[in-house]
């Protein structure tokens, strides 16, 4: 037997089995929500870029993140099904490091709860944290703000490096 969730919204009928991961893969894409919302700025023909910077950030070592979206106006969008613990950690170390990165989260569902039993949910998360979030879809009035995408390919971490013993 297969499980397989359907979601309702304007854009079709979504289903989440390995069939759509698959079809995610064959575009490029890590997840079908990565595949549905660049269909949904394709239609819209917004410019955007997919996985095109790197942002390098410490935590017990010097890591990098490379954001799913980056708009021309330079609002950094990452795509969430899943939000872990590890996804949280590091989204609170790269605000820390890179105050003046605009980043902003879409999720598959902003009401799930952080994990199986908690109170808080993945928006109340975003909302205590000052980080901006939506479901499913980039927002229009994100989409109109002012801006330019003058981010380098390659964001360095600007505090200063430990020197680590190998």
């Amino acid at each position: 037997m297969r499980l397989v969730i359907v979601h309702l919204s304007s854009y079709g009928v979504t289903l989440h089995n390995a069939k759509q991961f698959r079809a995610a893969r064959k575009y490029g894409y890590r997840s079908g929500l990565e595949l549905s919302l660049s269909k949904f700025l394709k239609e819209l023909n917004v410019d955007f870029d997919y996985e095109c910077i790197k942002i390098e950030w410490e935590d017990l070592a010097y890591r990098t993140y490379t954001p799913d979206f980056v708009l021309k106006n330079g609002i950094i969008i990452e795509t969430k099904g899943m939000f872990t613990a590890a996804d949280r950690r590091k989204h609170l170390a790269i605000k820390r490091q890179h105050p003046k990165l605009d980043i902003r989260f879409v999720f598959e569902n902003s009401r799930r709860k952080l994990r199986k039993g908690a109170k808080s949910s993945y928006g109340e998360w975003c909302i205590k944290y000052g980080f901006r979030y939506y479901d499913r879809i980039i927002p229009e009035d994100w989409l109109k703000e002012k801006g330019k995408n003058n981010h380098p390919k390659f964001i360095a971490f600007s505090g200063s490096k430990i020197k680590r013993r190998k």
